[in-house]
């Protein structure tokens, strides 16, 4: 595989000169010898976390907002709206059409805007009063309708918040907080099933109205009150003036920017409107990638259905919600002990591809037998995988680290592909199919297996392109310079 691309589309010259004294938008950049660095950065670092903590709550209400369907099928909602057949995996893929449409224009015009935590925070407020509306239907046609626009509104979150993620903290940092942030995933699967049979159990008949009805009006108004503070507390950009930042800490934070940044075009020329979309779409890296989550995404198409799996074991829809906890409790602790070691190594494949072979593991163990206590530990070997997915995207953001606005179209490009295997994934569990679901799991196990070997020849790829820039170094004399991640 040629790296010509790669190589033509870096300028050399610029490349080492991404810490200029001037900042992007042209603001001054005080240099390093006159802060005390590891001190101001400590300080920042702590400082950013904690606000990006509040990033993981919002992701998990998202989580916990598209997923309320899986526990209310367990207490009447199939039967009320009158589900039958496929029905009920379609009203799962319908929110997907509409996550699919707006990933990529909302990250274009997220990456142009000064106050991007307004802007997350709107579309969160929409989407939750959309999921209040859910616990009102009358028909199966009008769920439909609702779940297609609370996919519509909330595709602007994932792939935003990575993004604000990217322009934050520096390549080697970016694996653990993209675990933190992804973490929301595995807290929510956890305790969203315990929260949801509190809910299930609790208010079922209160005020006249039925148990999964509740279940959307309480989860979606927490997440409007969650929303409202995000607009104060999420973080915007660098450079936007912020008051919970000292000058000094202002100052680094850009900084560390512009040192991440290795620089496509010649040094002052400006981007064009709409030119990192169309870098992105002419990129075949952008369409190898998103195939491979796409196929990463529908190995993990059992998380929307968990709960059902769970059910598998013959136990009451109550206590196959609390089951559905303690796997995903261990997946969230693995996911930190795994994303901090790749960010450690350097190593990103290798981090892929391991929890990967634990859920292929899982997924044998739940063909080979219907014993109930087998079954069940399928399922803890099942919740390691998603963790693959966490890796995978902090690798993408390491790979298109060279321009902001290819940056934000790239991410949103690829997690739309990807988002594509989860409408098909919504059909990979058909009831038919159970109990064993033998057929659903050789899928899985499929696409284990073919988005492994395509990650394997992405990074042989970015091998020799890291081999091909030192070799340029050597003849051209120039000290080391960016290198991708493998």
């Amino acid at each position: 595989m040629s790296v010509r691309p790669l190589l033509d589309s870096v300028d050399c010259s610029s490349r080492y000169d991404a810490t200029s004294s001037t900042g992007n938008d042209g603001g001054p950049t005080l240099p390093l010898d006159d802060i005390d660095r590891p001190i101001v950065e400590k300080r920042l670092l702590r400082k950013l976390d904690i606000r990006m903590a509040f990033l993981v709550l919002v992701y998990i209400m998202n989580i916990m907002d598209r997923n309320n369907v899986a526990a209310a099928r367990l207490h009447g909602l199939e039967e009320d709206l009158g589900m039958t057949g496929n029905r009920f995996n379609t009203l799962i893929s319908s929110f997907y059409f509409g996550y699919l449409l707006t990933q990529t224009p909302s990250n274009m015009i997220l990456h142009r805007m000064k106050r991007p935590s307004l802007y997350l925070s709107s579309c969160v407020i929409v989407w939750a009063a959309i999921t209040v509306f859910m616990g009102a239907v009358q028909t199966y046609h009008a769920a439909l309708i609702l779940r297609f626009f609370i996919g519509f509104v909330e595709a602007s979150f994932l792939p935003g918040a990575a993004f604000l993620l990217s322009r934050w903290y520096k390549t080697n940092e970016l694996g653990l907080r993209t675990a933190l942030l992804f973490c929301g995933t595995s807290v929510s699967h956890a305790f969203g099933s315990l929260i949801a049979s509190g809910i299930l159990r609790s208010l079922d008949g209160t005020l006249g109205f039925t148990a999964w009805r509740w279940l959307f009006f309480v989860e979606g108004a927490f997440t409007i009150v969650v929303a409202v503070f995000a607009i104060w507390i999420l973080p915007d950009l660098p450079s936007t003036p912020s008051a919970w930042l000292l000058p000094d800490e202002q100052i680094l934070a850009k900084q560390r920017m512009e040192e991440e940044i290795t620089v496509i075009k010649h040094k002052g020329q400006p981007e064009k409107d709409f030119s990192g979309l169309v870098e992105a779409l002419m990129d075949w890296r952008v369409w190898w990638l998103g195939v491979a989550l796409h196929l990463i995404t529908c190995s993990h198409s059992f998380t929307i259905f968990f709960p059902t799996l769970s059910a598998t074991m013959g136990y009451s829809s109550t206590t196959s919600l609390l089951l559905c906890a303690p796997p995903w409790i261990l997946g969230t602790a693995t996911s930190f002990v795994v994303a901090r070691r790749s960010d450690v190594t350097g190593d990103r494949f290798w981090h892929i591809v391991g929890p990967q072979l634990l859920g292929i593991v899982g997924f044998i163990i739940a063909i080979s037998t219907m014993n109930t206590g087998m079954r069940y530990l399928s399922l803890f070997f099942m919740a390691q995988s998603p963790v693959s997915f966490v890796v995978c995207l902090a690798w993408i953001l390491n790979t298109f680290s060279q321009s902001q606005s290819k940056r934000a179209a790239a991410v949103a490009l690829i997690h739309s592909i990807s988002s594509i295997g989860s409408i098909s994934s919504s059909y990979i569990w058909p009831s038919s199919w159970g109990p064993s679901y033998l057929n659903s799991y050789l899928i899985c196990i499929l696409a284990n297996v073919t988005s492994i070997a395509m990650c394997w020849v992405f990074r042989e790829h970015l091998s020799r392109c890291n081999q091909a820039a030192e070799a340029e170094e050597k003849v051209l004399g120039l000290p080391k310079g960016f290198r991708y991640f493998l």
